[in-house]
């Protein structure tokens, strides 16, 4: 597991989703459920022309015990997350998320309460660049 941790936190790379999804091989697996939120060109009806991510100093360390505390759960064998920070134009990956276990519900439970919490827990600040020139700050946690 210490590997994943590793390999788990922030970047301000562009986020390898095929290299993140083999450090999750397990024979023991029966899914790898994948999740990678990308940048949208919209949001509440208005037009977005990217993202600019930015992480507290402590965020790489709050994310791994959140992947670490996904992998402990029952029948999940090996989590691996990563959040981007830096600019993203639309189509970018943002995050990306590979979770093995032994039965599907297992790991889609898994990938899915680890997104929630990074949405809670995780802090990331995210400042939307608009189409007419402006700005936002949104889902700050």
């Amino acid at each position: 597991m210490s590997a994943l941790l590793d390999a788990s936190g922030i970047t301000d790379a562009d986020i390898d989703a095929d290299a993140l999804t083999s450090l999750v091989s397990d024979d023991r697996a029966g899914a790898v459920v994948t999740f990678a939120g990308v940048v949208r060109n919209h949001d509440h009806g208005a037009a977005v022309t990217g993202i600019e991510y930015v992480g507290h100093p402590l965020a790489a360390d709050i994310l791994r015990s959140i992947v670490a505390a996904e992998a402990s759960r029952t029948g999940v064998h090996a989590v691996v997350a990563q959040h981007r920070v830096g600019y993203l134009g639309i189509g970018g990956m943002a995050i990306f998320v590979a979770v093995a276990a032994s039965h599907r519900g297992e790991a889609f439970e898994a990938a899915s309460d680890l997104i929630e919490r990074v949405k809670r827990e995780l802090p990331i600040w995210k400042k939307q660049f608009l189409a007419d020139g402006s700005h936002e700050w949104s889902q700050c946690p």
